[in-house]
């Protein structure tokens, strides 16, 4: 496993773990997550921010219930205020089309944002202008349990599911299936530096997740550094990610 943290700072990190060895790369507030040049991040890069600061340690959920972690990164997830929200989405964004460029995506899976999400609309704006098509989980109107993907442009209609979370009106002329992606970006409540990731609980994208074939699609988690762990527990249906990215690091396992 390497671990890329993305800080503006100077100053050097020490790693206080003995267990994983972790490669740290430091940028400045203009640069990239990756080396590769990036085509057209005018949207992202035309807004202003400020640098976000090293994240505090990771909340130690040892011994804790899952839906106890849940509850608890929720509620700090929710904390952050709107402005918050807005500039760690930004910084986040960067580094996720980063990623989405190294590995020459062409078809991403995304998200809308719900409960205090990283937020998207900027990346699906800068994904639309490279032609990269973009796709929206949906719940499947037959398998109960299971998601379809549906391609999302400015004309896509919209319309609420029975969780009040927006997604794609189907369209099967416009259905992706999961080896037909690129990259699926997966929401998520929770997740450790082993790559594990905690939902909902509903098992969506667990189902989704177990039809990944060596990292086709590769699955990516995307999360506020608030929503890191010390451990998490895990059941034999969870499949761990392959990457995480957050406002501040790159954990690739």
């Amino acid at each position: 496993m390497s671990m890329t943290r993305f800080m503006t700072s100077s100053e050097p990190y020490q790693s206080d773990s003995t267990t994983v060895q972790s490669l740290i790369t430091y940028f400045s507030s203009g640069s990239t997550a990756s080396d590769k040049p990036i085509a057209d991040q005018a949207i992202i890069n035309n807004d202003s921010y400020t640098d976000p600061s090293i994240p505090a340690p990771l909340f130690d959920s040892y011994n804790m219930s899952r839906d106890s972690i849940r509850r608890h990164i929720r509620q700090e997830r929710n904390a952050l205020s709107q402005a918050e929200q807005n500039q760690l989405a930004l910084i986040a964004s960067r580094h996720l089309l980063s990623e989405i460029q190294r590995v020459s995506a062409k078809r991403v899976a995304l998200y809308l944002a719900f409960d205090g999400e990283l937020a998207t609309n900027k990346l699906i704006k800068a994904l639309w202008k490279l032609d990269i098509e973009v796709y929206l989980p949906r719940l499947h109107p037959f398998a109960k349990g299971h998601l379809l993907f549906i391609r999302y442009t400015a004309d896509t209609v919209m319309i609420n599911n029975r969780f009040n979370i927006a997604e794609p009106k189907l369209d099967v002329g416009n259905i992706a299936t999961v080896e037909q992606l690129d990259m699926i970006v997966t929401p998520l409540v929770a997740f450790d530096n082993k790559g594990n990731r905690m939902g909902m609980g509903g098992g969506y994208y667990d189902r989704t997740l177990a039809q990944v074939i060596d990292n086709k699609p590769l699955a990516v988690g995307y999360a506020h550094d608030c929503q890191q762990v010390s451990v998490l527990p895990i059941e034999y249906w969870d499949v761990p990610l392959s990457v995480i990215i957050t406002p501040t690091k790159r954990l690739a396992i």
